[in-house]
């Protein structure tokens, strides 16, 4: 149920709620099992308790502090928590089993557990630390990337082999079945380049579910095996459709090489394919003020100025004035699947104003006016034609509106490397600076021409 009402973004927070509910219920159970079937030590239970606690401070107290602009970091970190949990889940049961109890069903289930749980914890942590930008955004590929990958997960799944063939060797096995898979996830994520990052969100997403369902199979626990199997699966659905809303296989975009990270997206003028119109915040004002229709675009760069409520603001002030206001959200947008949605969500946007890409585009061609919010590649006509990085994935259609103005930070080009061609077309203008600095101005300017 919690799933199904994150369909929508009207239901999403009910749907975390209704999950989260469900979890506590599930813990509770736990321990009513417990209180039922007796424990064989006072001193665990009270260090489960002691966990369960300093793990529900750290959650809450992340969740409250963290800025809109390190949410994907949070997912991923939450992600790397999920994933190792897993795989200790997984890993216990196989060391503490007695021999005699070790099926090759156990030894199967949790060994992929094991395995699945190892590779999403280290990835995860990579994922995050390119987001935070500790780690380089842009791809990180050794020579022969593939290959050496390729031959990482033929030992970590040799190992996993002989861990089922020889089960009086498990503690062998299982520690090398551990250090490879979390070097094949440190080495799955770091060839991924920024403009990759939320489909990567969603994979190991997938990944953590299917890693809990597998450990719940090991230890015959029906709620790890519901819950993760879920997660699993609605990860690989969004995963999927992801990789389709960029028109890349999914394969692809795992293979990685694509995006230059922060450093392509904030690197000096690049090669200019043409004059940029510039404008000012007053000019933008009169545009909007006079507007019949006008598209908000928001990207990356409104979450990284912390923009969101300045952009809500401005477009109240023009719904007063009769004029009818959209965002355009592309799936892709911003560093996590939704993460546009949520960060409007949180300057409480009306969810029935975020348009998706396949709605909002045949609206283009009749608006006014559209304000692109720090959005690049996602708007970029170079998809439209072959032999550029971004050919034939789906954008906004921004450069069909009557007037199209870009707020950004700089001349850089976006993760895909190359220049958005959107910013050299007649109808476009370019307002460079800080989103929030320039929102503000051009709120400004409207309070004082609809003063007049």
């Amino acid at each position: 149920m919690g799933l199904h009402y994150m369909n929508s973004p009207k239901t999403a927070r009910k749907g975390n709620v209704v999950s989260a509910v469900g979890m506590l219920l599930a813990v509770l159970m736990a321990f009513v099992h417990m209180a039922f079937t007796g424990v064989e030590s006072a001193v665990a239970v009270v260090v489960l308790i002691l966990g369960i606690a300093v793990g529900a401070v750290a959650g809450v107290w992340s969740a409250l502090k963290v800025k809109m602009t390190d949410m994907p970091q949070l997912v991923s970190i939450f992600n790397t928590v999920g994933g190792g949990a897993a795989a200790l889940v997984a890993l216990n049961d196989i060391l503490t089993a007695p021999v005699s109890e070790l099926s090759v069903v156990l030894l199967i289930t949790a060994g992929l557990g094991v395995i699945i749980g190892a590779v999403t914890f280290t990835g995860s942590l990579i994922a995050a630390g390119k987001l935070q930008g500790v780690v380089p955004g842009g791809p990180v590929a050794l020579p022969a990337q593939n290959s050496i990958n390729a031959v990482l997960l033929l030992a970590t799944f040799a190992g996993f082999i002989a861990l089922c063939v020889q089960p009086e060797q498990r503690v062998l096995w299982s520690v090398v079945t551990v250090l490879l898979a979390c070097i094949y996830g440190v080495l799955f994520v770091l060839p991924i380049g920024g403009a990759d990052m939320p489909v990567v969100i969603s994979v190991l997403n997938a990944c953590t579910g299917t890693a809990v369902a597998m450990s719940g199979l090991a230890i015959d626990n029906v709620a790890l095996i519901v819950a993760g199997a879920l997660v699993g699966s609605a990860g690989v659905t969004l995963s999927i459709l992801m990789a389709k809303a960029m028109n890349r296989p999914l394969m692809s975009v795992l293979l990685g090489g694509f995006g230059g990270g922060d450093a392509a997206a904030s690197s000096g003028d690049g090669e200019s394919g043409g004059t940029m119109r510039e404008t000012t915040a007053d000019d933008v004002a009169v545009q909007l003020v006079y507007a019949d229709k006008v598209v908000f675009v928001p990207g990356f760069g409104l979450a990284q100025a912390q923009a969101q409520r300045e952009l809500a603001d401005l477009g109240s002030m023009l719904e007063e004035r009769g004029i009818d206001v959209s965002y355009a959200i592309h799936p892709v947008a911003g560093r996590m699947p939704g993460h546009m949605n949520v960060l409007l969500a949180e300057a409480n946007v009306p969810y029935e104003q975020l348009v998706d890409l396949d709605d909002i585009n045949p609206q283009f061609p009749s608006t006014s006016v559209s304000l692109v919010v720090g959005a690049n590649d996602v708007t970029n006509p170079a998809a439209r034609r072959p032999g550029t990085a971004v050919s034939g994935m789906p954008i906004l259609d921004v450069d069909k509106s009557a007037s199209t103005v870009v707020i950004k930070r700089g001349r850089g080009k976006g993760y895909a490397g190359i220049e958005n061609e959107l910013y050299f077309d007649p109808h476009t203008q370019m307002l460079f600076g800080d989103a929030k600095a320039q929102l503000q101005a051009i709120i400004a300017a409207v309070k004082e021409l609809v003063a007049e």
